[in-house]
């Protein structure tokens, strides 16, 4: 099934700010929306380091639950109090600090819940280092 957008990156962007400025302390940027689909950056910087000098996976987390909030949003509109339900997500590779890129997926958009999955890369990997599955509560229209 093809989900078609209905918020530009930039409304998006504009709209997120708007209402949930302090996921800003992430660094994020919305890079493309395509239908079904998102794809989201994030700069780490220090704050973002655990010991050892990798991202830390309270980063990677945040990175991929923005990821699909943005996804959702994208797709729905301008629907502030979509929540997280659920996120599960799976550390597959070390992360290299700098740039990481989240690609998301609409899997189902149903009336009152919404399943997405989102790939981690660093920026220039192939390898992917984290893969998330998220549910989020829509509510009334």
């Amino acid at each position: 099934m093809s989900y078609l957008p209905v918020l530009s990156p930039e409304e998006l962007t504009d709209y997120m700010r708007e209402v949930f400025s302090q996921a800003d302390i992430y660094n994020w940027e919305v890079e493309s929306i395509k239908p079904g689909g998102i794809e989201v950056s994030m700069t780490t910087t220090e704050d973002h380091i655990r010991p050892g000098g990798t991202v830390s996976g309270p980063t990677m987390f945040a990175l991929a639950d923005i990821t699909a909030y943005l996804l959702i949003l994208a797709h729905i509109g301008k629907i502030a109090l979509a929540v997280t339900t659920n996120l599960s997500i799976n550390f597959l590779n070390k992360p290299i600090p700098g740039r990481l890129l989240a690609h998301g997926r609409l899997v189902k958009l149903g009336k009152r819940l919404c399943v997405c999955e989102i790939h981690i890369y660093s920026d220039g990997h192939d390898d992917m280092i984290a893969q998330a599955t998220a549910t989020y509560s829509i509510p009334p229209r």
